[in-house]
């Protein structure tokens, strides 16, 4: 995979004969997905695995979510796959909204769910997470595993570090996320490792009507430059 070409070195002659070609393959990346999504309009990145089946309590969220966004003209932005990702691609689509999902070359996928309108595959993971960011005013995140745990923390890291400002992240799942909340609040805020107000940057609910609105209207809480918190 390309990702794994780039990240392996081979040697010391490595760069002059492969990784300025690379340049070009990633600048082209960022090139197709800012021109397909500049007239995008407003827009929430959906995360979620992809191993949740249909017809599942989360599969279902993740169609509510997508309808809600879509009743209230938002795009939904996935990343293309199976599971809840394509579950708020459907409810998109159910909702006569605007499906995009941004697909990634992986070895154990099957490309973009049936349900996306506006599709576009990269390469490269750090390029595609640009998209995600870039073009979606907050996150909706269902449960999910490794990927949507790395979706999440980028996230958080980009708003608590101001990297992105008044960007909603709202975590659906009381009792999925609840205890990695308190596993927070009792190991990384006990040691030190972050802040308490640091929690503040998400919102955890049960309900997708409540986080979509939450989503569309949230005032999000950054931290200032003396430790305390501001609103942005």
């Amino acid at each position: 995979m390309s990702d794994q070409h780039l990240l392996d070195s081979k040697g010391p002659g490595q760069f002059v004969h492969t990784d300025p070609w690379r340049v070009l393959r990633i600048q082209s990346e960022f090139v197709e997905g800012f021109g397909a999504l500049a007239d995008l309009g407003p827009a929430v990145s959906v995360f979620g695995s992809a191993r949740t089946k249909p017809g599942s309590p989360y599969y279902e969220m993740g169609v509510e979510v997508g309808r809600k966004l879509a009743a209230a003209g938002v795009a939904v932005i996935t990343g293309g796959g199976p599971g809840s990702m394509e579950a708020a691609n459907r409810g998109t689509v159910e909702g006569n909204g605007v499906s995009v999902g941004l697909g990634i070359e992986l070895p154990f996928e099957q490309g973009l769910n049936q349900w996306v309108d506006l599709g576009i595959n990269f390469r490269y993971f750090f390029a595609r997470k640009t998209m995600f960011v870039k073009y979606a005013q907050g996150f909706i995140v269902l449960p999910g595993g490794l990927g949507t745990l790395d979706e999440l923390f980028e996230a958080m890291v980009l708003v608590q570090t101001r990297k992105v400002t008044s960007f909603p992240i709202v975590l659906l799942g009381i009792s999925f996320w609840g205890p990695m909340i308190e596993w927070i609040r009792g190991t990384l805020v006990a040691e030190g490792m972050v802040s308490e107000k640091d929690l503040d940057l998400i919102q955890l609910v049960d309900d997708p009507a409540e986080a979509v609105d939450l989503v569309l209207h949230a005032t999000v809480r950054a931290p200032s430059t003396n430790g305390e918190q501001r609103p942005e």
